[in-house]
């Protein structure tokens, strides 16, 4: 009989770990919740939620029954005998892999590790973060040996806001272990919570695994997005193009094409790979390209404002614009890595005057690399701009009545049914 886990951490109660600790709290583990930031041990121990997606029936119901807390206190880790992680792993500003919210998460917590403990990294890294320098953190912190004295194991996160084919009990769970014992234990440990666990052979196989989901993604993005710009020079509507390819019942998953790749995974995700390929003396020509194409879309949206406002004899300096869209994808409050931003960014460059729409996001929150922009509010959509942008593709841009409006609107997501008579594709 596999080991039965009554008490559990997650270490970031963000969009990550936040939706695992409810998951394990449902399936009847007790989850100590640590995070720095005190509002949100205080929001979940109120019962009180700070993700839209997450309402607060839901962190309360938890609370109630005694098997959801959250702490900043990091002697409780002691308590507990499995430790998950969850913490960003960003690019710096060179595009090379931050580890210090891993590494400062471990040495925060290795001197708290009760002797046989499993400890699980769930954050996106390139393959060797958790065997070559997790590790060695926690032993050098604690004393103890990995695979003998505690336990290892990589397990990456595949969490998708915004989606109601798939949750985090449902999607299957890949992981791999330090050693086969580790190993075996990530597998009891998230098979009380999930209902599929995919083992592969090692740390680094499970690392992997989570970059090729991303490149993957970022790369055939890159491929439909070159194809809009491509295609919309012949005249031709690439989104027309993809609903026909997609009906080929094999050999075909269609994208579609946008302003720029958003969120905290698929935008950065791919760059932790041709970083460590370096290492290996390997180029990754193929993701570098995809990079660089996907990092170009916002410089062509805007010239497709540009065009837009040149139609009605105006420049973009000077102009209003209104983008519809904060968050990164439709239908959440998630703007990490928003495409939105970069838009708004370079069209203030320009001399625009730049508001944005986002129900959502009715306050811009603290980000990592827009934080000039916190603090600034959403406003209403109305036709006293001189121009505008659609970024992201919520449900409820795509049934607004445009119809009567007189300024131009610019479609980056081709979403908007009931449009103005001057609407362009961008």
């Amino acid at each position: 009989m596999s080991k039965q886990f009554s008490k559990i951490s997650v270490i970031g109660l963000g969009y990550v770990g936040l939706p695992l600790s409810l998951q394990f709290a449902r399936s009847g583990v007790s989850v100590l919740g640590f995070d720095l930031d005190q509002q949100k041990v205080d929001s979940i121990n109120a019962g009180k939620t700070y993700l839209k997606h997450f309402p607060s029936e839901s962190i309360a119901e938890q609370v109630d029954a005694c098997r959801l807390e959250a702490t900043t206190d990091p002697s409780r880790l002691s308590e507990v005998e499995a430790i998950l992680i969850c913490v960003p792993t960003p690019l710096d500003d060179h595009r090379e892999p931050d580890l210090s919210f891993v590494l400062d998460t471990a040495r925060t917590i290795a001197p708290h590790l009760a002797k046989g403990v499993l400890v699980t990294l769930e954050s996106t890294t390139y393959p060797g973060t958790t065997e070559d320098e997790l590790r060695i953190v926690l032993e050098e912190g604690s004393g103890m040996k990995a695979g003998t004295d505690f336990h290892l194991a990589y397990s990456p996160e595949r969490e998708d806001p915004g989606r109601d084919d798939a949750s985090v009990k449902t999607i299957p769970k890949v992981v791999g272990g330090y050693t086969e014992k580790c190993a075996e234990l990530a597998e009891a440990l998230y098979g009380q919570a999930l209902d599929k666990i995919h083992r592969v052979s090692s740390c680094r196989a499970a690392e992997a695994t989570k970059l090729v989901e991303n490149i993957f993604r970022s790369v055939n993005i890159a491929l439909v997005n070159e194809l809009k710009v491509v295609y919309e020079a012949m005249g031709i509507d690439v989104h027309e193009v993809i609903d026909a390819a997609a009906t080929k019942p094999f050999g075909f998953m269609a994208f579609r094409p946008g302003p720029g790749l958003g969120g905290h995974c698929i935008p950065i995700d791919p760059f932790y790979l041709t970083w460590k390929a370096r290492e290996f003396g390997k180029h990754t020509r193929f993701i570098e390209l995809a990079g660089e194409i996907n990092t170009a879309m916002p410089d062509y949206v805007i010239s497709k404002v540009s065009d837009a406002l040149n139609d009605e004899g105006k420049a973009i300096k000077g102009s209003k614009i209104l983008i519809l869209g904060l968050a990164y994808k439709a239908n959440v409050d998630d703007c990490r890595e928003s495409p939105s931003f970069v838009l708004m960014e370079k069209l203030e460059a320009k001399g625009a005057k730049v508001e944005y729409n986002d129900s959502f996001l009715p306050v811009v929150p603290p980000t990592r690399e827009h934080a000039h922009f916190t603090g600034k509010k959403s406003v209403e959509i109305e036709d006293a701009y001189d121009l505008i942008l659609v970024s992201t593709d919520h449900a409820e841009y795509k049934t607004f009545d445009f119809s009567g409006y007189s300024c131009p609107l610019v479609d980056s997501r081709n979403c908007i049914t009931e449009k103005p008579q001057k609407y362009y594709h961008a």
